[in-house]
This record gives structure tokens, C-alpha cells and sequence, in this order.
């Protein structure tokens, strides 16, 4: 997943994995996020996942990227800008997909559409958007700043407005996500 997520920023892997490691902040975050998740399932490397959370949770607090490290993420995330990214931890993000800053996507609770949101692959998530309840955000989809979604969004929309419009086959998301990993 790592070198998924290290395509994404369009670096390939080897001597340039530890280059982007010390300068990119983002990609830092990435790295101890999947880090944390894979030495969690794996009891017998408990003292490097103690080391590893620690790390994990101030650089949570230095960057104001609040992701779970138990989230469910496909390989190829890309954080554009860090900050004020919330994400609570029943989302489920697919593969290649962009996290812009200020972006929160979040559980509701009550009548309408409760739950937390499912985003498809290649989704790309504008500075600011908000996404809210059990919707199911298809592959595809690029999603506008300042956006709040509470409905499902189908494949290919992209979304745009305050008030929230739907444009069909007007700049999808294929422009916007770059450096897509493949299987």
C-alpha cells in the first residue's frame, strides 16, 4: 500500500521513498497511519506499535489530520494539504482517492440516513467539503469545495455549489485524480 500511496504523489519507489519521507509532511502522515494499522493486527510486534502510535498521534496533533488508524483505506491516498481533516472512523475510503484540506467526512445520527459514508475509488474530495450520514459516494466522483453532502452521489457526478449541484460528464474526477494506482 505504500507504494501505492507514494505513486500518488508521483514519486517512484526506492532512494526517493526516503527523500519524500523527511520533506513531505503528507506523505509522512501516510506512512505512520499504515504503519500503525499494520503493526496493530500483529500482537507480537507490540512494542514497535507502541513506538509507532506515539508517533502516530503527535503527528495527528502537529498536522490536524484526525484519521483513525483503524479507518478503512485503499492504497493511493493522496492528502493534497494537511489540516483540518476529520474523518471519523466507520468511513470507508477506496482506492486512490484525494483528501483536501478541511474535508470532514462524518457519522450522523437520527432518522435520516444514519451512519457513516462509503466513498468509491477515485474520488476526489474538495478543500472543505463535508459528507454526513450512511450515503454511498460512487467511483468517480469529484466533489467541490465547501460542498455538504447528505444524499448518495452516483458514479462519474461531480458536485458543486453551496446548495449542492449535480453536473453529469462536466469535468468527473479522472482530471482531478492523478497517478492512479493500479492493481
Amino acid at each position: 500500500m505504500l507504494s501505492a500511496d507514494l505513486g500518488r504523489y508521483g514519486v517512484s519507489t526506492g532512494r526517493s521513498f526516503w527523500l519524500y519521507l523527511v520533506q513531505c509532511p503528507d506523505f509522512r502522515f501516510v506512512f505512520f497511519l499504515r504503519t500503525v494499522a499494520f503493526l496493530r493486527r500483529r500482537p507480537f510486534l507490540l512494542p514497535f506499535f507502541i513506538m509507532a502510535r506515539f508517533v502516530y498521534c503527535r503527528m495527528r496533533v502537529k498536522y490536524g489530520l484526525n484519521i483513525p488508524y483503524n479507518t478503512f483505506i485503499g492504497p493511493g491516498l493522496l492528502i493534497s494539504h494537511f489540516g483540518g481533516i476529520v474523518v471519523n472512523a466507520g468511513v470507508k475510503i477506496g482506492n486512490n482517492c484525494n483528501l483536501n484540506h478541511g474535508v470532514t467526512l462524518g457519522i450522523a445520527y437520527g432518522v435520516n440516513n444514519p451512519g457513516c459514508p462509503v466513498v468509491g475509488n477515485g474520488v476526489f474530495l474538495g478543500a472543505g467539503c463535508k459528507l454526513f450520514g450512511g450515503i454511498h459516494i460512487g467511483d468517480d466522483v469529484a466533489i467541490g469545495a465547501n460542498c455538504v453532502v447528505t444524499k448518495d452521489v452516483e458514479t462519474g457526478a461531480t458536485i458543486v455549489g453551496g446548495k449542492p449541484r449535480v453536473f453529469h460528464g462536466r469535468g468527473t474526477a479522472r482530471e482531478y485524480v492523478i497517478n492512479r494506482w493500479k492493481k
